[in-house]
């Protein structure tokens, strides 16, 4: 049939998705083979594994000027309030723009997305202006409260609510008796679990390797795990490579945990999407 070739992957597919995943996974495996060796051999090409893992990261969680452990654990914090409330916030909005009829919903979505277009770099002045006024500079609520609610995140989930939740299933459970929250909770929620999972891992990602807002509120006395990387580089007349590979690779691996936990949600999503399409 001519209309089977489109599902059909040619050589040159394979060969492209072979070529992106090495190409991908190549800096993760150098730095946990340059993190096992000494600094003589950094830039042997090509590099070679060696046995010095666990002695180069008991070296790098010593450096105290570093707090590695420390920055791990804000990074860890930081990055789990900010994912739930993005999550939270976004599906009820998404649900509220997508479902619910109330006056001046098109313009607040417009302002949503105009929100997207606005740098990031642009707001730090004012933003760290308002947190020196609220004293929050060197405190987590500085990284963690204005990222608690994100344009994309909105956008994003009014979008899959549009086509994942039928109007008829709303007016189903308003029949029922469900008051408008209730209907969130155990309609709509459960509909947007693919979506608040993709959603969750881009946050996630997205807040555990911020490092330009956090080295520019915080101290290193509250490092997020980026912070502490960047104490890590900063040698006093050379730097120490093995353990700024070491603090990375260890750095990797939440995030390789958190797209293995939610890597079923989130081919699921994916799937669901285009079987509806």
């Amino acid at each position: 049939m001519p209309g089977a070739q489109l599902w059909q992957a040619s050589p040159l597919t394979y060969l492209a998705l072979i070529l992106g995943g090495v190409l991908s996974i190549f800096p993760i495996i150098w730095s946990f083979i340059i993190a096992s060796r000494d600094n003589s051999a950094v830039y042997e090409m090509p590099p070679t594994p060696g046995d010095q893992l666990f002695t180069n990261v008991d070296r790098m969680l010593a450096n105290e000027d570093a707090a590695f452990l420390y920055g791990l654990v804000n990074s860890a914090v930081v990055s789990t309030v900010v994912t739930i409330s993005v999550i939270f916030f976004s599906s009820l909005a998404g649900f509220a723009f997508a479902k619910l009829k109330f006056r001046g919903s098109n313009a607040l979505l417009l302002i949503i997305i105009l929100t997207m277009m606005v740098p990031t770099q642009l707001g730090v002045i004012p933003l760290y202006l308002m947190m020196v006024e609220l004293g929050w500079t060197g405190t987590l609520q500085a990284v963690i409260v204005p990222f608690l609610v994100q344009g994309f995140g909105v956008f994003m989930m009014r979008q899959y609510a549009m086509s994942a939740i039928s109007d008829e299933l709303i007016e189903a459970a308003r029949l029922d008796g469900c008051s408008t929250w209730r209907i969130y909770w155990n309609v709509v929620l459960p509909a947007l679990r693919p979506a608040a999972a993709v959603l969750g891992l881009l946050t996630f990602m997205q807040t555990w390797n911020e490092f330009l807002w956090p080295f520019i509120v915080l101290t290193p006395d509250t490092p997020t795990v980026q912070y502490s990387l960047k104490i890590l580089s900063s040698g006093l007349y050379q730097t120490d490579y093995v353990a700024l590979f070491a603090g990375t690779a260890l750095a990797t691996l939440p995030l390789l945990i958190v797209f293995i936990i939610f890597g079923r949600q989130i081919i699921g999503g994916i799937m669901e999407g285009a079987v509806k399409s």
